[in-house]
Parts: C-alpha cells; structure tokens; sequence
C-alpha cells in the first residue's frame, strides 16, 4: 500500500502584532525553503489585530 504523501504536520506556531511585512516574509521562507520539507502558513486574527506563523513539515 502507498503512503499518503503530502501529509502537513504543524511542527510550531507564534503570534505577532499584525504587520503586512510578516506577508513578504512568508513568502520569502516558502521560496526559499520549499525543498526542505517545510511550510510556512500565515493566518490573521482581525478581531485581536493579531498574525500567527505556522510552520509545517510535510512527509
């Protein structure tokens, strides 16, 4: 049987203040790092004015 590939585990997680350059920043890691196996997420808590990074490791 074939492993399920593409499997994301959230390895961490932080909240910052809200800053669009956390965005670019996101996207730069991505980039740069996507032939390591890992991911970064970035989600916005309007309600707190809030940004949480999430990274992932894919299997």
């Amino acid at each position: 049987m074939e492993e399920d590939k593409g499997k994301l585990e959230l390895i961490a997680c932080k909240s910052f203040m809200a800053n669009i350059e956390l965005v670019h920043v996101i996207d730069f890691l991505n980039k740069t790092l996507k032939d390591r196996n890992i991911m970064f997420g970035l989600t916005k808590d309007t309600d707190n004015d809030e940004m949480t990074i999430n990274i992932y490791e894919f299997e």
